[in-house]
């Protein structure tokens, strides 16, 4: 009954709009005064968790994607997209989706691919006759890719929380990640055939399309560099996940600054500020979570939901159903963060029991957990990509509800029925058995 009361408490006040970290304190406050009322024993168990070079990664791919935008690398890989796919219909939302993709290569989270991807397209796309509402649809919906593609942030928090290859967690959702880019660039095809006033660029030579991609790469050339600096650092050996997030920090200030010039000291300050504030949030949230996740597992919390769910039925495939439902309804209370810090430890038990492998866990919570940002009723993505669309709500749920049924739904189902599609890279590159 105390464990129901304290996920209660967790729900509530969440629904209610309270801070996520002060959300999880009172479901720990709760947790240790009912179980242990002296819990000062518990403060060290947060400390410890936080006591981890892995999760210094974080501030810093939150800091790379702040700077992006400011230092024109955001805008120089739209560019990129855009040479390439801008002078087919419908191209330019391909495009846009390509953008974010490539974003997700580089900062990591999905509200720094909505905030900065959705700022320099969404414009640009109604000046093409796209309807505002689509574009800031499909710019929300794409966002997601920002957490599937590597680096990402969610996935190390996962690695950390169950102690799994942070490289091999970034490769696993790489596959779903595309196969996702790709159905959305599908479904943008056919939605376009329905705006009337779309414009699509005057059709030119072979020579000349060849010679716009030339510039557009010239151009974009360092911002295109920086995903494979980040990711070539990883999987080469050469950096580990944290020292390729300081690279990429310093990589976007000395672009910024010395080759597009486009960023400033009191730009940089503020991204500094920003990406402080930001990671300090996270920071609580961690602290909390890590004492709350102590607490669920000494009162066995994890077994319970594992017997319970074995107790519905011991289908290994109905039991991977129930866990995605709990997944989308857990992304649609929070965001990306939290819901790995919660759901990893609280699942891995059921997990193993059923014979899933952690990695193809890992694609499993990264794909439903995107689903669920984006999946009213509190969706923190589809709201934020609002809020930068200038769209209500209600304009644009249509189009993201297409997004979501013909696109993100089928790649969760297929990532969690079809292990081969998280697991075939980590073997292949880093013999993950």
């Amino acid at each position: 009954m105390h464990i129901i009361i304290d996920l209660l408490i967790l729900v509530t006040t969440i629904i209610l709009g309270i801070p996520v970290p002060f959300c999880f304190m009172a479901a720990a406050l709760y947790m240790g005064l009912v179980f242990f009322p002296d819990f000062s024993f518990l403060m060290t168990v947060g400390f410890r968790g936080l006591n981890s070079l892995t999760l210094l990664s974080i501030p810093f791919f939150i800091m790379a994607g702040a700077l992006m935008g400011s230092a024109g690398i955001a805008e120089k890989l739209t560019n990129f997209a855009n040479s390439m796919l801008g002078r087919i219909r419908g191209g330019m939302g391909a495009a846009t989706i390509v953008a974010c993709a490539i974003f997700g290569a580089i900062s990591g989270t999905a509200s720094s691919a909505v905030a900065c991807i959705g700022t320099i397209m969404i414009p640009r796309l109604e000046e093409l006759g796209y309807p505002r509402n689509y574009s800031t649809a499909m710019v929300s919906c794409a966002a997601v890719l920002g957490q599937l593609i590597p680096p990402s942030v969610p996935m190390i928090l996962y690695g950390w929380v169950t102690q799994q290859s942070v490289a091999a967690c970034f490769l696993s959702t790489v596959v779903p990640g595309v196969l996702t880019m790709t159905l959305f660039c599908v479904i943008n095809y056919f939605m376009c055939k329905k705006f009337p006033n779309l414009q699509v660029g005057k059709k030119i030579s072979k020579k000349e399309r060849n010679q716009e991609i030339f510039v557009a790469t010239k151009k974009g050339f360092w911002s295109l560099l920086m995903p494979f600096i980040i990711l070539g650092g990883i999987y080469g050996g050469i950096t580990t996940p944290t020292e390729s997030a300081a690279v990429a920090v310093l990589y976007a200030i000395l672009v910024g600054f010395f080759i597009h010039k486009e960023l400033k000291m009191d730009i940089l300050g503020e991204a500094f500020h920003n990406s402080a504030t930001t990671s300090g949030v996270i920071v609580l949230m961690l602290f909390f979570v890590t004492i709350l996740g102590r607490l669920y597992t000494m009162q066995r919390v994890p077994m319970m939901v594992a017997d319970f769910l074995l107790g519905v039925s011991d289908n290994k495939f109905v039991i991977l159903f129930m866990v995605n439902i709990f997944l989308i309804i857990i992304g649609m209370l929070m965001d990306d963060l939290s819901g790995t810090m919660l759901v990893a430890p609280l699942l891995m038990p059921l997990m193993l029991k059923i014979g899933v492998h952690p990695i193809h866990f890992a694609a499993i919570l990264g794909t439903n957990l995107g689903l669920g940002n984006v999946t009213p009723p509190t969706a923190p993505i589809l709201y934020l990509g609002g809020r930068i669309g200038g769209v209500n709500i209600d304009e644009y749920i249509k189009p993201a509800l297409i997004f979501m049924i013909f696109g993100s739904i089928p790649i969760v189902l297929l990532t969690t029925y079809v292990p081969g599609l998280s697991l075939f890279l980590p073997r292949l590159i880093m013999g993950i058995k």
